[in-house]
């Protein structure tokens, strides 16, 4: 029922981004340069039919397989398609056809474009938690995308375990989706509105965390977020006081990632050589390592950066061999800046 809902509210209910009730759909991070640049080339049409609520173009995609979770008319995917570049290739999956239909009718126009002599990117239709039904090769993909989706799927775990199962060692699930500060009455999701504005799905972020968890994603790193203004007064009569936030997660496959952030006296040095970082690494909101500096960190960090696609751009210190004690600076409370408090991470310092 939820996926019905959901076809039809973003197939038929919604004729562009203009449509929509409240600033969930609205990215939560400024652009960078090299992102703006890919945006002014994609066509007016899939642009008017984005429905994202963050920026999920992750650093370092030169040449790397990206898969895009419920990719709507074709947006990320085609800034993804220019940014990984002829040698790198973008499939996108989502359940309307409709949304299908304006990414398919564009492909051969952005190929174009980008001066490329075939498409790098495909669209399949399907849904995202039944991931397996759709002859994807399992490890085979170095990043997954999603962009304000799993909020509107009744099964999220499945969706994370399908996305485990598709990356390859090391890789990463990097995404944007909306979150509540409690958990939610089900019984909103069978308001469309609520449920196609990405609220009445939001997950308690923390219930998100220990799911993240259960699919294997061990330490969910926080990298982006904003409080979401609900003023429509009909919908915020419905909600209560529940507080919404639009927040992006990056989470690795990583085998054996720690449950806690242990010191063994780590440290990392960022070389440079990224043109969107070319002096300041960002790998989540209470890690931005600058160009050249001692960085110390934690084992599971040291892990996120050696053990991934990330390792040519650092120098690493030390190993596992003496442990130190916890790593000072973790948090356990709420993740999301409010006006009460600062944000604290739930993983990491």
């Amino acid at each position: 029922m939820t996926a019905e809902i959901v076809k039809d509210y973003y197939g038929k209910t919604l004729g562009g981004s203009a449509d929509l009730k409240t600033d969930a759909c609205c990215d939560i991070a400024s652009i960078p340069a090299h992102v703006r640049a890919a945006l002014a080339e994609i066509d007016p049409e899939v642009l008017a039919r984005y429905y994202g609520c963050g920026l999920v173009v992750p650093q370092a995609v030169a040449g790397t397989r990206i898969l895009d979770l419920g990719c709507g008319a074709g947006r990320d995917c085609f800034v993804l398609g220019k940014l990984v570049g002829e040698t790198g290739s973008v499939v996108g999956v989502d359940m309307t056809p409709e949304q299908l239909a304006v990414a398919r009718r564009h492909v051969a126009g952005h190929t174009k474009r980008f001066g490329y002599a075939k498409p790098n990117v495909d669209f399949r239709e399907g849904y995202i938690e039944q991931l397996d039904a759709l002859d994807l090769e399992p490890a085979s993909f170095d990043v997954i995308v999603s962009n304000c989706v799993i909020n509107l799927c009744a099964d999220k775990l499945a969706v994370l375990k399908g996305a485990w199962n598709l990356l390859k060692p090391g890789g990463e699930f990097y995404f944007s989706d909306v979150y509540a500060d409690r958990r939610l009455d089900p019984a909103l999701r069978e308001d469309p509105v609520l449920l196609g504005e990405c609220l009445a799905g939001a997950l308690y972020w923390n219930d998100f965390v220990n799911l993240a968890k259960r699919a294997g994603f061990a330490d969910p790193r926080l990298v982006a977020d904003r409080p979401l203004a609900v003023t429509d007064e009909a919908i915020r009569a419905k909600l209560g006081p529940a507080r919404f936030f639009s927040a992006t997660y990056r989470l690795f496959k990583l085998d054996g990632l720690e449950p806690a952030c242990e010191d063994y006296g780590q440290a990392v040095v960022y070389r440079g050589g990224l043109a969107e970082a070319p002096d300041v690494f960002t790998l989540d909101k209470h890690h931005a390592i600058e160009k050249g500096r001692v960085f110390p960190v934690c084992g599971n960090t040291w892990r996120m950066l050696k053990e991934t696609r990330f390792a040519p751009l650092f120098d690493f210190h030390g190993s596992f061999e003496t442990h130190f004690g916890i790593f000072e600076g973790c948090g356990t409370s709420i993740p999301f800046a409010t006006d009460e408090a600062p944000a604290q991470s739930s993983g990491c310092c």
